[in-house]
């Protein structure tokens, strides 16, 4: 069998604008929220749907590509690994997040 690896696949609609940051050497980062719709009938036989948000980041050309051609509203499909990072925020609590790493991108849509 082959070893699992830790892949994401996700197609949805980009939130907000991404948010684009250059460091010194150039090198870029992208952070931008996407939108994915569940549609399931519920115990009464009733539509429902569900949406919900994932946070992703991509890094070097992937963000080049992200800075360049990915707007509000944007149908996107990403591919990459799901990561847990933590943080201290401005008031000393414990934050945890779950987001995206992207590896690659591809511009769905008009």
């Amino acid at each position: 069998m082959n070893a699992m690896k830790n892949k994401v696949q996700l197609i949805g609609h980009v939130g907000q604008e991404p948010e684009i940051k250059t460091f010194g050497e150039g090198k870029k980062v992208a952070n931008l929220t996407i939108a994915t719709n569940d549609i399931y009938k519920n115990e009464k036989g009733e539509k429902v749907e569900q949406t919900e948000w994932h946070k992703v980041t991509a890094w070097g050309k992937t963000a080049e590509i992200i800075e360049k051609y990915v707007t509000k509203g944007k149908e996107i499909a990403i591919e990459g690994k799901l990561t847990h990072r933590s943080y201290d925020d401005k008031d000393g609590n414990k934050r945890y997040v779950t987001e995206v790493v992207a590896n690659d991108i591809l511009l769905l849509g008009k």
